[in-house]
């Protein structure tokens, strides 16, 4: 059962940075396609960002574009959010999820899941 681990969440005033990390517990996930989903109080999660197995490929909501950065370093089982320009409308609880490829854009599709990060940007 692949696990991940999400970290780096906090309080961060808007127009403000901040960056996420989610860690696997094993390889495995070295062939996987990592993602970042959010989900804010009284709406359903939504796709923020994916990467590729190899970090090549990358997708992002159109509501984070040019603003949040998905990264990972597959020899430290670890995949990466760089959020800056940070909004009010941005606070939710971030999670990380995995999958095999193809990458896709769908919270139901993804069968591994990290138990999430809470993201507060403050107006």
């Amino acid at each position: 059962q692949v696990q991940v681990v999400e970290s780096g969440g906090g309080l961060v005033q808007a127009g403000g940075s901040l960056g996420l990390s989610c860690t696997a517990s094993d390889s495995t996930t070295v062939s996987f396609v990592m993602a970042w989903f959010r989900q804010a109080p009284g709406k359903d999660r939504e796709f923020v960002a994916a990467t590729s197995w190899n970090g090549g490929s990358t997708y992002y909501a159109d509501s984070v574009k040019g603003r949040f950065t998905i990264s990972r370093v597959n020899s430290k089982n670890t995949v990466y959010l760089r959020m800056n320009s940070l909004k009010p409308e941005d606070t939710a609880v971030y999670y990380c999820a995995a999958k095999l490829t193809p990458v896709l854009t769908t919270a139901r599709d993804y069968p591994h899941w990290g138990k999430g990060t809470l993201v507060t940007v403050s107006s």
